[in-house]
Formats: C-alpha cells, structure tokens, sequence
C-alpha cells in the first residue's frame, strides 16, 4: 500500500484518493458518450488486478481505482491484505486519464464525494455482524478489506461503515456521524458552504485533514480529506 503522501507526490491531475480509493469523475457531452468512455475504460483496465468501479449517467462518468490485495504492515511487523492504492493503482489512473483526454472527456475533480458512515461505539466487535447483515445482507462482510471491524459491501451499494472506538457510555448520544470525503482544494468551500446554510464549526483543530461541522440541532459530521494535519510532526 501506499501512503497519502506518495500518492500525492504521483501528480494524478484527475484523480483523488478519498478514503481508502483513487476517484475520478468526467464530464461527457451525454449518456452515449459516457457509455463510450466506460467502454474504453473498460478495455484499458481489462486484465489488470486492480477494482475498478464505473458509474455512468447523462452528464458525468465516475471512477474508483483500489487494489484488492494490498499489504499493510502492522507496528509488530504482521502483514496484512487490505483494499488501499497500490503503484498498480497510481500506473493504471495515469492509462485512464489518457483514455479519457482521447475521448474528449473533462476532468472534474472538485466535484469527487464520497461518502463513509462512522458509528462511535465501545462494543465494535458485537455491532459489526448485524450492521453488515442489515447493509449487505451477510455478516461475512465484517472485515473485509481492513484490518478492523469495519463493512465494506463488496457490490459497492451502500457505503463503506467504520466503527470510531469511544468510552464506554450511557445512551442517549449522538452515535453515527457522516465521513464526506472531498478534493483537498474544495474542503475548506465545503465547509464554508455547510457554515452559509446555517451549520458551525464544531472542531478544525486537525485541519485540512479533516473539520467537524455541526448543524443547528447539534448533528456533526467530519469534511474529510487525504491530508495530514496542519499539526502533525
């Protein structure tokens, strides 16, 4: 796997990582184009190791470039396999622009969301199974892809659920919050839009990675991005 910083340092101009994958999003003249480009996209990625996902429709074809087999390498020295970018990854994005440009596609990425969902709970390993039973329908998708309790539905219809370990605690509280992953260079527009329509910063003490937003009920939700914190050494 690599890290943010190397990914970065790639010089992908039409892509971003958000979470755990590369993303890319064309603007195509209609839906006959987008097909099209798909298309193409598809023959270049054929046989290729990497997860590529397609999203088609009348104005905009999307793509999520991530390596299925990535290895993490844990502070005890323990391997793991993990869904992350890999330099396969980063090599077929730069084929995939190229695809793209010939095609007359483009490129928008200011406008890449994706979206995580984070519950905060002290009992992540009992939680787990009925979530991914209740959003995939098996618990077999604990897990997947992360070193972690996490449930990533392999068909890639709902979004990706992490648990965000807290105290133990009396309920009520506020338990999920939404991960909105954006390009770094539209975050702070992003959170400036949330502030316009009546939400307030709750936390930017690890900005630009990421900024808490509230809105007027007290409900929050984290700007999220693929850079470190200002503060960190």
């Amino acid at each position: 796997m690599l890290r943010n910083a190397e990914i970065a340092a790639a010089g992908l101009t039409d892509w971003r990582k958000l979470g755990q994958a590369l993303h890319a999003r064309y603007a195509v003249a209609d839906l006959a184009a987008g097909a099209r480009l798909a298309g193409a996209v598809a023959e270049a990625a054929a046989g290729t190791a990497s997860d590529l996902r397609v999203t088609l429709d009348r104005g905009h074809v999307g793509l999520r470039l991530v390596s299925p087999d990535a290895v993490y390498r844990d502070e005890t020295g323990t391997d793991h396999v993990v869904e992350w970018v890999t330099q396969r990854d980063v090599d077929l994005a730069r084929v995939l622009s190229a695809v793209a440009a010939e095609a007359g596609a483009v490129a928008e990425p200011h406008g890449i969301t994706a979206i995580e969902l984070a519950l905060d709970t002290a009992r992540a390993a009992e939680l787990a199974p009925v979530w991914a039973a209740l959003l995939t329908g098996s618990a077999d998708d604990v897990g997947r892809g992360s070193i972690d309790d996490d449930v990533w539905d392999s068909t890639g219809q709902v979004p990706y659920l992490w648990f965000q370990r807290t105290e133990a605690h009396e309920q009520p509280r506020q338990r999920f919050h939404l991960d909105v992953w954006v390009a770094p260079e539209v975050a702070e527009e992003r959170v400036a839009a949330a502030v316009a329509a009546g939400g307030t910063v709750v936390d930017d003490s690890q900005a630009p990675a990421y900024v808490v937003v509230a809105d007027p009920d007290g409900n929050k939700a984290c700007v999220s991005t693929s850079l470190a914190p200002r503060d960190a050494s």
